[in-house]
């Protein structure tokens, strides 16, 4: 008797790991030191994470406990029961080479003909961060809260020396030094937490206001070689270029290459910290002390702390094409870098990509109408009629009439009326479904990891849906 059903999700999971090529963590664990204990397989390891992710189990501490209590992952574990620390250390090390798996699971879903790149989506939703907004202060607060605690250890120091010099003329002096009582020590401690994420806050946002002066130096470098522009402007625009650049690097030297995020992904536009002229933050500029590289975000109506997770979802049978996740709340420099991304795991362009009004860009239209990718990105609040109004003579204005004009046509309302229902049950799924609400990493990179997991186990979900309902087994992977 099976314990069982054969078309159990379990199953399928085994069945997904013989088709993909676990190699490089099989690599990852051979090149560690052979003298520990002997290391669990990797493939019952990678079973137990990804059947829990698929089920809505994302903690560690769960699914060990499951592989007691629950058939499926007692039949993934194979009877053996790996304690908590252990299946959260492999996931940990193996993060980056099990999310690499989600292509090769993209690649299982297009052999079995569940991608057509018709329509695809793109859309992002905030995900809270594993910390509390509570924990978030301004640097003005920083400030603040820094002269309070330098003051009240002042104090207490001079409280101490008082009550040394009193028992000293009590007792006669030469006793042994007491220990810094409690109370001083913790906000000492608290001060030079404080000073240190003060000083990062001066660093970000020095790198911020760096960052747009070389922007500001690419713009008047590019005027300066524009044929058409008189010589005096061209003049003009390499000295404000010059002048930029050096300002750029006197606020904050250029970070080398080897700092640069994701170097095999398009990257992701990352948070600024606000920033003065001078590169100083300003006063609202604020900084996390549980997780400094999560932010504040709105999320319907409310603020909280979290990270901002993006998804392109194919029309046909909502699989994820591309994924990433960034700490920048505003959407609209995710367009270009989340559309690289999904062509670079799919050998065809979609016919069309649909978004919000948060994704507009004149230089993102441009950019998806020369790869052939007609947009249909709104320009106004969802679901309102745009009225069609004369374009001023900029390149903005011009796009943003030419796509309102396209989204109030009858075809153009056709192709967007499909949005919500493309991206948004994707969200749904993964959020209310799954109950993948939060984030249990902290920091950029483990959080990326982690919704690269949360995607990848999404696109199993349908492909082992899809396989059920059409009765029929996995294509081979194409070499």
């Amino acid at each position: 008797m099976e314990w069982l059903p054969k078309d159990h999700l379990a199953y399928f999971i085994l069945d997904v790991l013989e088709q993909v090529n676990l190699g490089e963590i099989e690599a990852e664990v051979q090149a560690k030191d052979p003298r520990g204990e002997r290391p669990y397989a990797i493939g019952m390891m990678s079973g137990v994470l990804l059947y829990g992710y698929c089920v809505g189990e994302f903690s560690s501490r769960r699914m060990a406990r499951a592989t007691y209590e629950d058939i499926a992952f007692r039949v993934l574990s194979g009877g053996q029961h790996p304690h908590f620390t252990t299946i959260n250390q492999f996931r940990l090390d193996h993060g980056e080479a099990l999310g690499r798996l989600f292509e090769q699971v993209l690649r299982l879903c297009q052999a079995a003909g569940m991608v057509k790149l018709g329509s695809v989506a793109l859309d992002g939703t905030k995900i809270k961060a594993a910390a509390s907004k509570h924990k978030a202060m301004s640097y003005k607060r920083m400030g603040e809260e820094e002269a309070r605690l330098k003051a009240q250890v002042q104090e207490w120091l001079r409280r101490a020396e008082e009550t040394d010099r009193r028992e000293d003329e009590l007792y006669g002096s030469g006793k042994d030094e007491e220990d810094i009582p409690a109370e001083l020590a913790r906000r000492e401690t608290r001060l030079q937490r404080l000073r240190e994420a003060k000083e990062q806050l001066e660093k970000e946002a020095a790198e911020s206001r760096a960052a747009e002066l070389r922007q500001q130096a690419e713009r008047q470098r590019a005027k300066s070689e524009d044929a058409s522009m008189p010589d005096h402007e061209r003049k003009r625009s390499r000295t404000r270029a010059r002048k930029a650049a050096q300002q750029a690097d006197a606020i904050a030297p250029k970070k080398p290459e080897e700092d640069r995020q994701e170097p095999d992904q398009p990257e992701l536009p990352l948070h600024r910290a606000a920033a003065e002229v001078d590169g100083t933050p300003k006063p609202t500029a604020q900084r996390n002390f549980t997780d400094p590289q999560s932010c504040i975000m709105v999320k319907d109506g409310a603020y909280i702390q979290a990270y901002n997770a993006q998804v392109v979802v194919d029309e046909a049978h909502q699989v994820i094409l591309a994924q990433g996740v960034s700490n920048q709340s505003p959407d609209q420099e995710y367009l270009l870098p989340m559309v690289e991304r999904m062509l670079d795991l799919n050998d065809r362009v979609p016919r069309a990509l649909l978004a919000d009004t948060g994704y507009f860009s004149a230089d993102g239209v441009q950019e998806l109408e020369a790869r052939h990718i007609e947009p249909y990105i709104a320009v106004g609040r969802e679901g309102s009629i745009e009225q069609p109004t004369a374009p001023k003579d900029t390149l903005s204005e011009v796009q943003r009439a030419r796509m309102r004009e396209r989204l109030n046509s009858r075809a153009g309302k056709a192709v967007y009326s499909r949005r919500k229902v493309i991206v948004e049950p994707v969200f749904g799924q993964i959020e209310e479904a799954r109950g993948f609400r939060h984030f249990s990493q902290r920091g950029l990179m483990k959080v990326r990891r982690e919704w690269t997991l949360v995607c990848l186990t999404h696109n199993l979900l349908k492909l082992f849906r899809h396989r059920l309902a059409e009765g029929t087994g996995f294509a081979p992977m194409a070499d």
